[in-house]
């Protein structure tokens, strides 16, 4: 159904819950939504992330509906890049498991990361490559030859806006073009989840809705995904439902509206509001964790 009809099967989960009036999280509201958006696409299991005697990542249980844009928020250090980097078989966990459509992933690690795409805030686009040189570099690492591979850069390429600018060198592109070939170079295997992490930061405004407008366009076309950034107002805008982990724990979870109401009843509060209150207003000075 979330194939053809993301929109309304969205509209209608937010109705019935509302409807229902419960908290949430709560197993009412979980069978409600589950009714609506289908099956367990990702699921984590206590999954935890050690670095020496400092806890990452701590015992994190996550499920994640099929044709959900999810978000991920949390100050810095929180985990949400291990986490990531530990769904996407880049790090290994300490302990717990990963669950991708119903499978461990340990257990069939190259098929499952297969049906991943990865868009990580760091650029991993090749400066002295053209950018369909870098698109191709990449799709081919899933297996795609010959023509198969040549129709695959196109379509990503056409689909970031960047066909007519195929033979320039990447290293000569705009901030905002190289966050569009960034995704490009994620998208070629035509996969089935997508992952980003923070892929606006430090562009201009028409490049950061058109990656936005492009986010939803691949969930309407079937696509999960899993989005983090600390522009608020851009998760709220995009994701059905939001995860705010802090210390390595999720700490709070559900539709934007939802998260309001567990901080207050005042109708006019902000995302960052809720953000501010759940997760205190002191500086987090970590990297990359």
């Amino acid at each position: 159904m979330m194939h053809t009809s993301a929109k309304a099967a969205l509209g209608a989960y937010t109705n019935l819950a509302a409807e229902c009036k419960v908290l949430p999280e709560d197993s009412e509201y979980i069978e409600i939504r589950r009714k609506i958006m289908g099956d367990i696409i990702l699921k984590t299991n206590e999954l935890t992330k050690k670095y020496d005697n400092k806890i990452v990542v701590d015992s994190l249980h996550l499920e994640i509906e099929k044709g959900e844009i999810f978000g991920l928020l949390g100050p810095n250090g929180a985990g949400k890049s291990t986490t990531m980097n530990m769904i996407c078989s880049i790090v290994k966990p300490s302990a717990g498991s990963i669950e991708l459509f119903g499978k461990k992933i340990h257990k069939q690690k190259k098929e499952m990361v297969k049906k991943i795409g990865y868009i990580p805030q760091e650029l991993a686009i090749h400066g002295n490559l053209k950018a369909w040189e870098n698109v191709e570099l990449f799709t081919s690492l899933y297996g795609l030859k010959g023509n198969q591979l040549k129709k695959a850069v196109e379509e990503a390429l056409r689909y970031v806006g960047l066909w007519d600018k195929k033979d320039v060198f990447s290293k000569k592109f705009s901030g905002g073009m190289k966050r569009r070939l960034n995704i490009a170079c994620a998208i070629g295997h035509n996969p089935e989840l997508l992952i980003f992490d923070e892929p606006t930061v430090g562009i201009d405004p028409q490049s950061r809705n058109f990656i936005l407008e492009k986010i939803k366009e691949s969930n309407k076309n079937g696509a999960t995904v899993v989005y983090t950034s600390h522009y608020m107002e851009e998760v709220e805008a995009i994701c059905s439902r939001i995860a705010i982990m802090d210390n390595g724990k999720v700490i709070a979870i559900g539709s934007s509206s939802q998260l309001k109401k567990m901080v207050t009843d005042k109708e006019d509060i902000t995302l960052e509001e809720v953000f501010l209150t759940l997760t205190g207003k002191k500086l987090r000075d970590y990297g990359g964790l």
